[in-house]
């Protein structure tokens, strides 16, 4: 909870409503190689979104393999 609660406002504010559950280091380290702010918080979603993505497609081939 410590790392957490050193993270900046704006990216503990964008943790608390991710779909995903991020670790504070993970989105940590996206979070200082996009500089911060809007742009840092535009590639976490993309992240999440690409993510999200690919569990959906393994899901979808899971459900067509178990079904076949």
């Amino acid at each position: 909870m410590r790392d957490f609660d050193r993270l900046p406002p704006e990216l503990r504010a964008w943790l608390a409503q991710a779909t995903l559950p991020w670790s504070p280091q993970s989105a940590k380290r996206i979070w200082q190689r996009a500089g911060g702010g809007r742009s840092a918080l535009e590639k976490l979603s993309a992240a999440e979104a690409a993510t999200l993505r690919k569990e959906m497609k393994r899901n979808l081939h899971l459900r067509k393999t178990i079904r076949a």
